[in-house]
């Protein structure tokens, strides 16, 4: 499997990213923000960090690089898309994915081992696991609040669109959400970093590997 992964001017994470997908048994692709192509992938991920600098607010210039229109178009078409912190920012900044991501509640930078809650299985990028399964992925954000109208928690709530929870609010999310996903359950957008999840030599978990089984199950199915 090809993984595409973009780097932004401000990206912290590609590089851990592309580490994940090689560790994971796939082969990762650069992707640059100029691009405007994705070229032959199977899936892209948007790495975390500070795209641009955070200015404005998170993903909010990024959401305009020129690599985002062939993103869009494709997430459109079936493209499995994950975006992990600022990735999640530039979804949600792209209308790829309802909601946005404000400051945390506390104001402060939260970075610990998080656990999650799986609430849906049944998305590309979530479907090696059951849904109650508690997992564990490293956290580190300091604008990771998700926060929608209510009627659109509503509907994300009645649509089983709300992918992963934490167990244990660290920053003030409605609903504890941590993840979410579109309608077709293509693209995924979440503020922990399963990337940093996956080797034994730098994490006590390598629960972050189920996103990454997950998108090789949902590839194989689909040859």
């Amino acid at each position: 499997m090809r993984v595409g992964v973009v780097t932004f001017p401000g990206s912290l994470d590609d590089g851990d990213a592309q580490r994940a997908v090689r560790l994971t048994g796939g082969e990762p692709v650069p992707l640059w923000h100029a691009s405007d192509s994705l070229g032959e992938v199977d899936a892209v991920v948007l790495p975390g960090g500070f795209s641009y600098g955070d200015y404005l607010r998170g993903g909010a210039i990024a959401r305009f690089a020129p690599i985002m229109g062939d993103v869009i178009r494709r997430a459109g078409d079936g493209l499995p898309v994950l975006g992990i912190c600022n990735g999640f920012q530039i979804l949600c900044e792209a209308h790829l994915l309802p909601g946005a991501l404000i400051r945390n509640e506390g104001r402060t930078f939260v970075c610990k081992d998080q656990i999650l809650r799986v609430e849906s299985a049944d998305t590309v990028w979530s479907n090696a696991f059951t849904a109650g399964d508690e997992i564990v992925v490293a956290l580190k954000h300091g604008e990771g609040n998700y926060v929608a109208e209510p009627d659109e928690i509503e509907r994300l709530e009645e649509e089983q669109r709300i992918v992963f929870r934490y167990v244990g609010n660290p920053n003030g999310s409605t609903h504890d959400i941590a993840g979410v996903t579109n309608e077709r359950g293509n693209v995924v957008g979440l503020m922990p970093h399963p990337e940093h999840s996956v080797d034994p030599l730098v994490s006590a978990s390598l629960d972050g590997r189920g996103f990454f089984a997950s998108l090789e199950a949902f590839l194989a199915r689909a040859l």
